[in-house]
């Protein structure tokens, strides 16, 4: 994978000048092993009257912007170069914990995996449930690897990817109903379906590479994606992406990590005026390969 060259562009315009309350940013690449930012820049105008970072709950980096004057414009503009090792599709031997499904987590690691094992929706008529249990052998048990390779698949191949700019991620029932929506939508109907089943999953914000040669036949790029963690024994977190049918972080550049959707959103913030005010927020999004010397311009990003 050469390194890549991340740009996002996120502007909002006014009718009239307005002020804005506090403003989270979450755009910054993850760092780890997988993963290494080498050069990034935020660049936010107006100008905040201050700019502090911290790292939430789940150890995201997040920007916490604070302004004191009024504008009918207020743009984000982040660029980050990073340096991208891919992890393969993860491979456990029958002697794995994990190997077979059903499986138990070790008792150590289930108090902080509890969050990410316990559905967060509502399941009256048990369709979620029953649809999950649709992955499983009728045996006894089922290779584990089987399980999550079939629901990833069986995602990208049997629901329509459709662009929603709305807010907000759709219930994981409206999703299997309807056979429809967004790489959010697939990742929380995945997610919860997962649950049921007693294994550890989690949201992941970011970004997706789209090869220019159209290698890979990816969908949803020019946009930020989000796809799924699992936790396996053995294995430790490996990602899926239900979008697109890819196990492991191949083209998948990490950002944030989340037990909800609505914990990894990429940039919220407020504004004081009317709702007529608001005129339209503009998207644009870029992740191409790199040069090792190209310069990243702005505020330096902490690395």
């Amino acid at each position: 994978m050469p390194l890549l060259t991340i740009t996002h562009h996120t502007e909002y315009y006014y009718a009239r000048p307005v002020a804005f309350g506090e403003h989270r940013v979450m755009l910054r690449p993850s760092d780890g092993h997988d993963l290494r930012m080498l050069q990034g820049s935020l660049v936010i105008t107006p100008q905040p009257a201050s700019l502090r970072w911290i790292h939430d709950v789940f150890g995201n980096s997040v920007a916490i912007a604070s302004f004191d004057q009024p504008a009918t414009r207020l743009s984000f503009h982040s660029t980050a170069i990073v340096e991208h090792h891919p992890s393969e599709e993860f491979a456990l031997t029958p002697d794995d914990r994990a190997f077979f499904y059903p499986f138990l987590y070790d008792e150590e690691e289930y108090p902080d995996l509890e969050p990410f094992i316990r559905p967060h929706y509502g399941d009256p008529e048990h369709e979620l449930s029953s649809w999950a249990r649709g992955f499983l052998d009728d045996g006894p048990s089922t290779r584990t690897f089987d399980i999550l390779s079939r629901m990833t698949h069986g995602i990208r191949d049997a629901f329509s990817y459709r662009k929603r700019h709305a807010h907000g991620t759709q219930h994981p029932l409206d999703t299997l109903q309807t056979g429809s929506g967004t790489c959010r939508d697939f990742a929380l109907l995945m997610i919860e379906a997962l649950r049921r089943l007693g294994i550890a999953a989690r949201f992941v914000s970011g970004y997706l590479f789209v090869h220019d040669e159209g290698e890979g036949g990816h969908v949803g790029g020019g946009s930020t994606h989000a796809w799924v963690q699992v936790y396996l024994p053995s294995a430790g977190w490996i990602e899926f992406d239900p979008t697109n049918g890819i196990i492991g972080s191949r083209d998948l550049i990490r950002v944030a990590v989340a037990r909800e959707p609505y914990q990894a959103i990429p940039l919220h913030g407020s504004y004081v005026g009317g709702a007529d005010d608001f005129l339209r927020m503009e998207v644009r999004i870029k992740v191409a390969s790199a040069d090792a010397a190209a310069p990243a311009q702005g505020a330096v990003v902490p690395a």
